[in-house]
């Protein structure tokens, strides 16, 4: 799987969502980096299992650092079919790979025009800005 930030659709919040234009269907979801960078020290996280159907905006997880403890929000609709059950006891990966390799859950779309309403990675670049 090839993620880069640039091909990326983003919630406000610093979930991330690939959707491959290849008829399959299944959204690649995880956390940006700058959200791993801005929590700092991962020490947990929770999951959701594999079957769960989510809705977009509900949350699917929740990311613990020694600083806080986030929730972690869908950006679309869908069941989910995989989880990246491995990430969770390699939590210092993301740190150097929030993309490929630090994807969290990947779901079945039930809705693709939901995407339409993500930030695109310029919009997202912005967003990032304005925290500055």
């Amino acid at each position: 799987m090839t993620l880069s930030p640039e091909n990326l659709k983003y919630l406000p919040s610093h979930e991330w969502v690939y959707a491959p234009q290849d008829g399959s269907g299944v959204a690649t979801i995880g956390i940006s980096a700058f959200a791993v960078a801005e929590l700092n020290d991962l020490v947990y996280m929770a999951l959701p299992k594999v079957g769960q159907t989510l809705e977009a905006g509900q949350e699917f997880g929740e990311v613990e650092s020694v600083k806080a403890v986030s929730p972690m929000y869908s950006p679309i609709s869908g069941q989910i079919v995989q989880v990246h059950d491995g990430i969770v006891d390699r939590l210092e990966s993301l740190n150097s790979d929030a993309y490929a390799g630090g994807w969290l859950i990947k779901v079945k779309i039930s809705d693709p025009s939901q995407l339409d309403g993500l930030l695109d990675y310029q919009a997202y670049q912005k967003l990032l800005a304005q925290h500055g």
